[in-house]
């Protein structure tokens, strides 16, 4: 997504940062004429904000200013022409030269910090008064630090540029790499407020980058961290779901599932405003009875989105073609989204933005989540995956649309278990267990639990067809049918047939 067309509107006393996200964590935006600190190791994205921060008010007709210590005039354009800006209308001023690889420039008189240094902040001062911009973008302060020598003239020049920037009235981004031994919490005091960004590399897949206010003077924020994606186009900042600020009117009539026995077993069918978590070991259809939820949910004229961990779009649209569920019509209208997410390469956060678009932008009533064993390794710890789903959950049940979220287990029969137990979190849980009967593999299906109906607590077997999913008749004559080695109790003749005809399933 274009980062321009993110970009809010500004609040009033606020000066957007031109990243919708950190504007959202910030309540706004950063609040004028004061000074903030930027801090974190390179390549977290300092550059990046900082440049989206100064075209963001160019868009606003303000000049802005970026002084840089560290990087070249064209180094600067080149690396905004990666994202496809161009710095046109900015005004760039490079303290960076010859003069410094010059022998003839030095002296021996004073030491060299000093004359720099002092020299440093006149070229600074003297820039801003030639072109008075609104706002400045100062890079980097480790340059400022090694100019200073010790931390008393170091804080000293720092306040006095403060104050300055302050008689301008200029909102000012101080850049920091944090090179310096110990953590410089001097800056954090003189700064009206801080941002920290952060970026971790793991054993396998891409970097994963979060940001943080440490601190906004005198305003409320957005606290924790966030994650944060570098694309082409800028930063993209992902603000912590809270599903507290989330609420919206909707009906709590039961929808059907598309599965006229399964709306039996659960006592009338899906509540909107409900999760459903369907679980179960591999290969046993618990893909294939969501698809018949979401296709029914497109049916009624709903929108609906599916989120793929484990299966590619294409081996899904045949294996559903192949039910007598065609989603691909659904796709080209735009009423289906689906997309397919490599947990690898996708944050977190990024992840519940995109449920969050499907809903508030797109309109979704049904989601579906297929699974959460994928997304489970996505993440960093089982802990922080239940908070995560918390809160998703909550967010999605709020909004008023009916999830369906796919759990896998270990193992085909006996004793099975999941990477995460989340049944606590879900409002109805549908139970899924391969048996063996009469030579054949046959699958069973339970309702454990419904928050919101008084379900049937039966057993019953269930079939997977050319023509859809039947549930059948109640498991009377088998007991351990879910441990997977039942025992018969009675007659054989109960179970589904092999072949589903066409008048034998409800739509």
């Amino acid at each position: 997504m274009n980062n321009a067309a993110q970009t809010r509107s500004p609040v009033e006393g606020r000066v957007s940062t031109g990243i919708a996200g950190l504007d959202d964590i910030l309540g706004g935006g950063f609040p004028a004429n004061r000074l903030y600190l930027i801090e974190g190791a390179p390549g977290t994205g300092k550059t990046t904000l900082a440049l989206q921060f100064l075209l963001a008010g160019r868009e606003c007709g303000e000049r802005g200013l970026y002084v840089t210590l560290s990087e070249s005039e064209e180094e600067l354009r080149l690396a905004a022409a990666t994202h496809g800006w161009s710095l046109d209308g900015l005004d760039l001023f490079q303290l960076i030269g010859d003069t410094v690889l010059d022998p003839e420039a030095e002296q021996t008189i004073l030491h060299p910090s000093e004359l720099e240094l002092g020299e440093t902040s006149r070229g600074v001062m003297a820039m801003v008064d030639a072109c008075n911009p609104v706002r400045v973008v100062f890079d980097s302060l480790s340059e400022m630090r090694l100019l200073a020598q010790n931390p008393l003239r170091y804080r000293r020049q720092i306040l006095a540029l403060k104050q300055f920037f302050a008689q301008h009235r200029c909102t000012v981004l101080l850049l920091d790499d944090k090179t310096s031994e110990a953590a410089d919490l001097q800056l954090h005091s003189i700064a009206h407020g801080v941002v920290t960004l952060e970026q971790a590399a793991l054993d396998f897949g891409s970097e994963r980058r979060r940001l943080r206010v440490v601190k906004l003077r005198g305003s409320a924020f957005r606290g924790g961290f966030h994650d944060v994606t570098i694309r082409t186009g800028g930063l993209l900042v992902h603000p912590r779901l809270i599903a507290a600020e989330h609420h919206a009117a909707f009906s709590d009539k039961p929808v059907s599932s598309g599965i006229a026995g399964l709306d039996n077993l659960m006592g009338g069918g899906l509540i909107p405003g409900t999760n459903t978590l369907l679980v179960g070991p591999s290969g046993i259809g618990k893909t294939s009875t969501a698809t018949c939820c979401l296709h029914a949910a497109l049916r009624r004229g709903e929108k609906a989105a599916l989120f793929l961990f484990d299966e590619g779009i294409g081996t899904l649209l045949s294996r559903s073609a192949g039910l007598g569920l065609d989603l691909r019509p659904h796709m080209d209208a735009g009423t289906l989204t689906v997309r397919n997410i490599d947990p690898a390469e996708l944050s977190p956060g990024e992840f519940a933005a995109g449920i969050r678009r499907s809903v508030e932008s797109d309109g979704a009533r049904c989601v579906v989540i297929d699974s959460l064993n994928a997304y489970l390794h996505s993440m960093p710890g089982e802990k922080f995956l239940v908070l995560q789903m918390h809160e998703l959950l909550s967010y999605l049940n709020q909004s008023g649309v009916v999830t369906l979220v796919i759990l896998g287990q270990h193992g085909l029969i006996g004793d099975m278990r999941s990477g995460a137990d989340l049944s606590y979190l879900a409002d109805s849980i549908l139970l899924m267990r391969f048996f063996e009967a009469a030579g054949e593999m046959r699958k069973a299906i339970s309702v454990v639990k419904t928050r919101t109906a008084d379900h049937e607590r039966s057993i019953r077997e269930f079939r997977v067809g050319p023509r859809g999913i039947r549930v059948g008749a109640r498991l009377f004559d088998f007991q351990g049918v879910l441990t997977g080695m039942p025992a018969w109790r009675g007659d054989v003749g109960r179970l589904l047939p092999a072949g589903i005809e066409r008048d034998e399933f409800g739509a």
